[in-house]
């Protein structure tokens, strides 16, 4: 491999891009260590507080164009929550917003040249799934008490059908956090390798024309995946929300 490299001038690693690296010297990185994981997730919550509180601290009646962006991703979070949970579920709008927009700015922010994507590391996203996991399950037995296990029987099928329908939404229960996390992380560590594999191949003079058309078009659609996911994550957070405070429905 180390030939073939050298012959062809392109020595590339697609992965390499997602390692976690302490921001200050080489040594291990502990769970104190600044890393660059932990510098761009800062990022992203600066960018939160950039928008949604310097950009609107004026109130303006006639709103700035900071203030237009923040009260449109206002709008929109807050009109999802409400259509997919009901009202009950409009008190948990702070926590859901602030879900999207931390995994929204993540996404995006990663999209710059030489920066870090926290939302590629399955810590991150683990850290996020699970805890909608358990905080919708808190909800639910709360709220609800024993009641809420009736999210798991189904009274409209054939009794016979019923304990292993419940079987299989026990484990589709259980399996939730797990395709929660993954499915974020795995989009976003796809895109963000394939940009690089095509950008190694942009050194090559014949098919470097290609490739730079391949990294715009597949760039264009990380920008598209960035918004999508953040998306996803929120969308499926309600739906498992109105599972907690409508376990009958």
């Amino acid at each position: 491999m180390t030939d073939v490299a050298e012959e062809t001038g392109l020595v590339f690693h697609p992965m390499d891009q997602f390692i976690v690296k302490p921001l200050f010297g080489d040594g291990p990185v502990m769970w104190y260590t600044p890393t660059n994981a932990t510098l761009w997730m800062l990022l992203a919550v600066a960018c939160v507080v950039a928008l949604f509180v310097l950009g609107t601290r004026g109130r303006a009646v006639i709103p700035t164009r900071l203030q237009s962006v923040a009260e449109v991703f206002y709008g929109f979070i807050y009109k999802m929550v409400e259509d997919v949970t009901g009202h009950d579920g409009v008190k948990y709008f702070p926590w859901i917003m602030t879900l999207f927009l931390f995994i929204f700015f993540s996404n995006m922010l990663a999209l710059i040249p030489m920066s870090f994507s926290p939302t590629s590391q399955i810590a991150v996203t683990a850290v996020l799934g699970f805890g909608v996991f358990f905080a919708v399950t808190i909800i639910g037995f709360v709220k609800n008490g024993t009641h809420f296990l009736g999210l798991f029987w189904m009274k409209d099928a054939p009794m016979f059908l019923r304990p292993i329908i419940a079987v299989i939404e026990v484990i589709s229960y259980f399996v939730r956090p797990v395709s929660h996390s993954i499915r974020l992380a795995g989009n976003i560590t796809a895109g963000h390798a394939v940009i690089k594999v095509f950008a190694a191949f942009a050194g090559v003079a014949l098919i470097a024309p290609a490739s730079i058309l391949a990294i715009t078009a597949i760039y264009a659609l990380e920008v598209l995946v960035a918004v999508i996911q953040a998306y996803v994550f929120t969308i499926l957070t309600c739906v498992y929300l109105k599972d907690a405070l409508h376990p009958g429905h």
